[in-house]
C-alpha cells in the first residue's frame, strides 16, 4: 500500500472535469499538497494508507471557488457609503476615503477580514486590486491562500505611488519578490482605462506580452464610462484597449455592463476572458453583463464578488446564485446560465482567465488540492435530487464546512486554523470607530 497525507471521502465529489461527472460514493486522495488519486472509497481502502483520513457523509467535495475580482482591504469601508450610484459612490465618498485612511497597516487589517471571510465562504484562490500590494501577498502567503495580487497602476498619485510609472515599477519588484512563490501570482491590474494614459497602458501591454500576463482592468463599467472616453478619446474603451494592443488572450475585463455585439465578436476572436460581477452591478445600478450572448460567443466568463464596499459581502455562492437567476431574467430564458455553467465559472473559468487552469480550478490528479466541503446535512438543503442544483440554488455560506489550500485545511468543521477571528473582530472594530468618527 502506498502511504499519503490525506484520504477525503465524500457522498459526492464534483471534479468540474471536462465531461462534469458527478462522483457518488468517492474520495480524494491528497499527498504533498496536491491531487494524487480519485476513485472510489472501497478501492481507495486496497491502495492507500493514510495519516489522516476522514470521512464526509452528507457533504460534496469540489473545486475550491476562485473569486476573480477583489479589492480585498476594502472590506474596511463595507456599508460606508450604501445605496448610491458609482459616481457619486467613488467620487465623493470611496476615493475621500481611501485618501484619508489608506496605509500598510489599512491594508493588512482588511485584508485579513477579507480572508477570514472569504475561506469562511469557500474561496480558496482570490485575484486583487489594490495598494500596498506587497502587504496582501505577505498575508494571503502566510494565511496560506491562493492569491493573484494585482500590480495596480493608475496615473493618480495614492500613499503608495505617485505616478503610473512608480506603480509598475513597484509592481515588478513584487513580481520578482514572489516570483518562486507557487501561492502568489502576480497579473497585471490597471484600475481602468479612463484612469490611465495611453503611455502607462502601452507600457503595460508591453511587459505583459513579455512576461505572459493577464491584464485585470475594469472596462465597461458604466454608460458614463463610455460617454467619457468617447468625448476625450473619440472612441469606446474597448476600441482604445483594442489600438493599444491590449486586447488579447490576457486580457480580463471585468464588469462590462455596456458592449455592443461588434464588441463581443472582438472578444471573443481575441481570446479575452470577462469577469462577472453581478452583485456590485445591481447595487451600483452599472447595468447588465450580457452572459448568455458573451458564453454563446465562445467567450470565458468567470466569477468575482468586486469589494465588500459596493456588494457588500466576498461571498461567491451568493454570487454564484445572483447570477444564475440574473442570467435567467435578463435573457427571459430559464434555461440560460444553468446550475454546472455557474460552477464552472466560479471555478474553472476562473483559473483559466487568470492562467492558472493546469494548478486549479478543478479536482483532477496532479492538479493543488484547493478543495471544499460543502455540507448537504440541514434541512435548508433536503430534499436532494439534484446536488450540483442544490448547491447554486438552495446553499449558503454556512454550508462550506472545511477548506483546503494546497492540502493544507484552512477551515476545519467552520473554525479557521491560521487565523485568529477575535483578533480580526477586534481590528475590525477599531478601525470602525475610527472612520465612522472621523465621518
Amino acid at each position: 500500500m502506498k502511504s499519503v497525507d490525506t484520504i477525503l471521502h465524500a457522498r459526492w465529489i464534483l471534479p468540474v472535469s471536462e465531461s462534469d461527472p458527478l462522483l457518488h460514493e468517492h474520495c480524494v486522495v491528497i499527498d504533498d499538497g496536491r491531487i494524487a488519486d480519485i476513485l472510489p472509497g472501497v478501492k481507495a481502502a486496497e491502495l492507500y494508507e493514510a495519516s489522516f483520513e476522514k470521512t464526509y457523509k452528507q457533504h460534496m467535495l469540489m473545486p475550491g471557488l476562485i473569486n476573480a475580482h477583489t479589492h480585498s482591504p476594502m472590506s474596511l469601508f463595507r456599508g460606508l457609503a450604501d445605496d448610491l450610484p458609482l459616481d457619486s459612490w467613488l467620487n465623493e465618498h470611496i476615493w475621500p476615503a481611501e485618501a484619508k485612511w489608506v496605509s500598510d497597516e489599512f491594508v493588512h487589517d482588511g485584508t485579513q477580514l477579507a480572508i477570514a471571510e472569504m475561506l469562511r465562504a469557500g474561496t480558496t484562490c482570490f485575484n486583487d486590486m489594490y495598494f500596498f500590494p506587497e502587504v496582501t501577498a505577505r498575508l494571503a502567503r502566510d494565511i496560506g491562500i491562493r492569491a493573484c495580487i494585482g500590480l495596480i497602476a493608475i496615473d493618480f498619485p495614492s500613499a503608495w505611488a505617485s505616478n503610473a510609472d512608480e506603480y509598475i515599477d513597484k509592481g515588478l519588484e513584487l513580481r520578482d519578490h514572489f516570483r518562486s512563490d507557487s501561492l502568489i501570482h502576480t497579473p497585471f491590474a490597471p484600475h481602468a482605462p479612463f484612469t490611465l494614459s495611453d503611455e502607462a497602458l502601452s507600457r503595460i501591454r508591453v511587459l505583459a506580452d513579455e512576461m505572459d500576463l493577464p491584464v485585470h482592468i475594469h472596462l465597461h463599467e458604466t454608460a458614463a464610462e463610455i460617454e467619457q472616453s468617447i468625448k476625450q478619446y473619440g472612441k469606446r474603451p474597448l476600441e482604445r484597449l483594442n489600438d493599444l494592443g491590449l486586447v488579447s488572450p490576457n486580457l480580463m475585463a471585468v464588469h462590462l455592463t455596456q458592449v455592443t455585439d461588434e464588441e463581443i465578436t472582438l472578444l471573443a476572436e481575441s481570446g479575452s476572458h470577462v469577469v462577472h460581477c453581478p452583485e456590485s452591478n445591481l447595487k451600483l445600478a452599472s447595468g447588465f453583463c450580457p452572459i448568455t450572448k458573451l458564453m454563446d460567443a465562445g467567450i470565458n466568463v468567470a466569477l468575482g464578488t468586486d469589494s465588500s464596499a459596493s456588494n457588500n459581502d466576498l461571498n461567491m455562492l451568493g454570487e454564484m446564485h445572483t447570477a444564475s437567476l440574473l442570467a435567467k431574467g435578463v435573457s427571459q430564458d430559464a434555461s440560460a446560465l444553468s446550475a454546472m455553467q455557474t460552477v464552472r465559472m466560479a471555478t474553472i473559468n476562473g483559473a483559466r482567465a487568470l492562467g492558472l487552469e493546469q494548478q486549479t480550478g478543478s479536482l483532477e490528479i496532479g492538479k493543488h488540492a484547493d478543495i471544499i466541503a460543502v455540507d448537504f446535512s440541514s434541512l435548508e438543503m433536503s430534499p436532494v435530487y439534484d446536488p450540483v442544483a442544490n448547491l447554486i440554488y438552495s446553499s449558503s455560506r454556512e454550508q462550506i464546512s472545511d477548506v483546503w489550500v494546497a492540502g493544507r485545511h484552512l477551515l476545519k468543521d467552520r473554525e479557521l486554523t491560521t487565523l485568529d477571528e477575535e483578533e480580526i473582530l477586534r481590528k475590525c472594530q477599531l478601525w470602525n470607530d475610527k472612520i465612522s468618527t472621523a465621518e
